[in-house]
C-alpha cells in the first residue's frame, strides 16, 4: 500500500475550559465601586472567541465554583431572590456561551439544594457530578454524559466521535455545606465515584472521556476523601483528559506545582494525561489543544499541548494590561443586574471615624478584623446568655480575607473614615458564611492559634540573608486570630503543623504568652468561640475546632458586621493588639509584602522599612 494510506487519519480538537468564575461577568470590582481589567466572563469570552476561530473543532466546558461570589451574586441571593423559572445573571452569561457541559463546584453548595435547582433550571448546557448522590439513592445530577459530535479532520473529511464527559466536586462539602445537605445528599470520594461509574461510561465506547474535576492537584500518597485530588484521579484508566480548579491557581506553570511526582509543570500534564487549571474570576481561559489519531474504530490522543491563557498582563511597573476586551454580548445578558447590584452596594449603612485597611492585617493586630471580633461577640451574648453555657467566656474568631496573596496587590481592604456602605462592609467581610459558636478548653485554643501560625515561614535567627516572612502557600482565610485572649507568635519556632492541618513537629510551639484576663490561660477551662460554618465544620483541618457546636445561627456574619454598624450609627474600630509577633533577634533581614498604597498607614508600634517593589506590583 502506498505510505499515505497507511497512515492513520488524524483529527485536531480544541478543549477550552473556564473555572471558578463566582459570578464573575462584567470586569468590576465591588467593592472598590470601579472597572477591574483582571477578573469577568466577558473578557474570558473573548479569549474564548478568538479560540474557536483559530481551530476547525473546539468544545467549551465550565469547571464549576459560578453561582456563588461578587457582590452581584449576593444581590441575587440576598436582595432579589430567585425564583423557580428565573434565571441567575450568571448562568444568563454562561448562555451566551456554546457550553457543552459543566460540573459543580463546592459553592454551589452554599445557598441550599432548592437555590441550586433554581440556578440550574435555566442553564442551556447540562451538568455532571459522579460524587454526589441523593440520600436514598441516585445522583443530584447525571454522573456522566455522552454527547456525539462531527468534527472534521485536516483533509476536510467530517467525522463523528462519541465524547464521555464526567464531573467531581471536593467531598469536604459534607462539611463545608452541612446545614444545607446533611440527611439530603451524600458527597462520596472523588477516585472511588470515578471507579463506580466510568465502567457505564466506558460501555458506551466514547472516542474521548473528559474528567471536569472541581478539584486541584496535590501530590503524596493516597488516603481518600482527598479535597484536591486530580493527581489520583489521573491515574485511573478510561479517563483521557482532566480540567481541574478550586485551587484557584494555574496550570500549566503555577510555581505551587513545581516537584509534584506526576506532574509535569511545562507541558501541563498528571501521570501524562493532559490537564489545565486556568485560575479564577475568569482570569485565564484552559486550552486543551488535541491530535487525535484513529487507531481502529476509536480516536486515541497522538500529541497534546496545554495553555492557560490571561485576559491581562502585570508590567514592571505594576500596570495592568488587558489581553482581551469585554464581549457586549455578556455584558448585555446581566446588564439589569448589574445596574441593580451598583445601587443595592452603595445604600448607606452608617459612618467609621477612623480609616479601615488590611495592609498589615498579617503582622500585626487589624482594626478590619477588630470591627469582626467586636460585631460577634455582640451577637453572641444575648444569645448564650439564654443558655446553660451562659457562664462561659466568650471569645472570637476571625481572619483577614483581602491581604494580597494570589489575588494581587489591589486585594486588600481600604476603606477611608466616613460614610460606610454595604460594599465596604462586603470588602471587610467576603464570604457568605453563618455564624457558629463552639466550646472550647484553652487547649484547644493553643492548638488553634498554632495551626492558624502557620502561615509564617520559620524566620533562622543565624541566617543573614534575606528571609520572606509570609508563606504564599497558606490562604489568609485560615489566618485566625482570637479576640479576647493575648499571646504572642514566635516565628524563629518551625510551625507544629503543615499547611493541611497535619500535626508535623510536636516539640515546637509558636505560641507563646498566651493569656486571659491577664492571667496564663487554665488549658481545662471552657470557652466559647463565635466563628463561621466553614472553620466550625472543619474547614482548614484546625485541631481546635473539632469539638462541641453549640449553635448554629442561620445570620450571616456580614449581616451581623451591618447590625453591629446600624445599631450604632457611628464606629471607630481600632485594634487593640491583643496579639503580636515576638521580638525577633537584631539584625536580621526579614521581608513582608503588601501593598504599593500601604505607604503612610503604617500601624502604630510596628517597625517595617519599605524595600522597593516587586514584579507582581507589591
Amino acid at each position: 500500500l502506498p505510505a499515505a494510506a497507511q497512515t492513520p487519519a488524524r483529527l485536531k480538537l480544541r478543549v477550552l475550559e473556564t473555572t471558578d468564575l463566582h459570578v464573575n461577568v462584567v470586569p468590576y470590582d465591588y467593592f472598590r465601586d470601579d472597572p477591574d481589567d483582571t477578573v469577568g466572563l466577558a473578557k474570558t469570552a473573548n479569549l474564548i472567541k478568538a479560540a474557536q476561530a483559530e481551530a476547525r473543532n473546539s468544545l467549551l466546558f465550565d469547571n464549576g465554583d459560578f453561582l456563588q461570589g461578587t457582590a452581584l451574586g449576593d444581590y441575587i441571593v440576598y436582595k432579589k431572590g430567585l425564583k423557580a423559572g428565573d434565571t441567575h445573571p450568571m448562568v444568563a452569561a454562561m448562555n451566551a456561551l456554546p457550553y457543552l457541559c459543566g460540573t459543580l463546584g463546592n459553592h454551589e453548595f452554599n445557598y441550599g439544594l432548592e437555590f441550586l435547582e433554581h440556578g440550574l433550571g435555566k442553564a442551556e448546557f447540562p451538568m455532571v457530578c459522579a460524587n454526589v448522590e441523593r440520600v436514598g439513592g441516585g445522583n443530584l445530577v447525571d454522573a456522566w454524559r455522552l454527547f456525539e459530535q462531527s468534527f472534521e479532520d485536516e483533509a476536510g473529511n467530517r467525522h463523528v466521535l462519541q465524547i464521555g464527559v464526567i464531573g467531581f466536586v471536593p467531598p469536604q462539602i459534607m462539611q463545608w455545606d452541612k446545614a444545607n445537605i446533611d440527611g439530603k445528599l451524600i458527597a462520596t470520594d472523588i477516585v472511588d465515584a470515578a471507579e463506580k461509574h466510568l465502567p457505564d461510561l466506558l460501555d458506551a465506547q466514547p472516542d474521548l472521556v473528559i474528567a471536569l474535576c472541581h478539584s486541584g492537584i496535590a501530590g503524596g500518597e493516597r488516603r481518600g476523601m482527598e479535597e484536591n485530588a486530580a493527581l489520583h484521579l489521573s491515574r485511573v484508566e478510561g479517563i483521557d483528559v482532566i480540567l481541574t480548579g478550586h485551587q484557584h491557581l494555574v496550570f500549566p506553570g503555577g510555581k505551587a506545582f513545581d516537584g509534584i511526582v506526576g506532574v509535569d509543570n511545562i507541558r501541563g500534564s498528571l501521570n501524562g494525561k493532559p490537564a489545565c487549571q486556568p485560575g479564577f474570576w475568569g482570569s485565564h481561559l484552559g486550552i486543551v489543544d488535541l491530535e487525535l489519531e484513529k487507531r481502529g474504530e476509536h480516536w486515541k490522543i497522538a500529541e497534546f499541548k496545554v495553555e492557560a491563557k490571561p485576559i491581562y498582563e502585570r508590567t514592571p511597573d505594576r500596570k495592568i494590561v488587558p489581553k482581551a476586551i469585554a464581549e457586549p454580548g455578556i455584558l448585555s445578558a446581566v446588564k439589569a443586574d448589574h445596574d441593580a447590584t451598583l445601587n443595592y452596594m452603595r445604600e448607606p449603612v452608617g459612618s467609621t471615624a477612623s480609616p479601615i485597611n488590611s495592609y498589615f492585617a498579617l503582622v500585626a493586630d487589624d482594626a478590619s478584623i477588630q470591627i469582626v471580633a467586636e460585631a460577634q461577640i455582640a451577637y453572641a451574648k444575648p444569645l448564650m446568655a439564654q443558655t446553660r453555657w451562659k457562664d462561659l467566656p466568650i471569645l472570637s474568631a476571625a481572619a483577614p480575607f483581602k491581604s494580597g496573596g494570589r489575588a494581587g496587590p489591589a486585594f486588600y481592604t481600604d476603606i477611608p473614615a466616613g460614610p460606610l456602605a454595604l460594599k465596604n462592609i462586603a470588602d471587610i467581610y467576603l464570604y457568605p458564611n453563618t455564624v457558629q459558636i463552639v466550646k472550647v478548653t484553652g487547649a484547644d485554643i493553643r492548638e488553634w492559634l498554632e495551626r492558624s501560625a502557620g502561615i509564617f515561614n520559620r524566620i533562622d535567627p543565624a541566617k543573614s540573608g534575606e528571609q520572606p516572612l509570609i508563606n504564599p502557600a497558606f490562604p489568609a482565610f485560615n489566618f485566625d486570630v482570637i479576640d479576647g485572649v493575648t499571646y504572642r507568635i514566635d516565628v524563629t519556632q518551625p510551625s507544629r503543623y503543615d499547611n493541611d492541618g497535619k500535626l508535623v513537629a510536636a516539640a515546637a510551639h509558636r505560641i507563646r504568652d498566651l493569656a486571659f484576663s491577664g492571667e496564663p490561660i487554665d488549658e481545662q477551662a471552657e470557652f466559647l468561640v463565635v466563628t463561621n460554618n466553614y472553620r466550625a465544620s472543619g474547614g482548614g483541618n484546625f485541631p481546635g475546632t473539632k469539638t462541641t457546636i453549640v449553635l448554629e445561627a442561620p445570620d450571616l456574619n456580614r449581616d451581623i458586621i451591618v447590625r453591629h454598624i446600624l445599631g450604632r450609627k457611628s464606629i471607630e474600630p481600632k485594634a487593640d493588639g491583643n496579639w503580636s509577633l515576638a521580638p525577633l533577634p537584631p539584625g536580621l533581614d526579614v521581608t513582608f509584602l503588601t501593598a504599593p498604597a500601604a505607604a503612610g498607614k503604617l500601624p502604630v508600634g510596628l517597625r517595617i522599612t519599605p524595600a522597593g517593589e516587586t514584579t507582581e506590583g507589591f
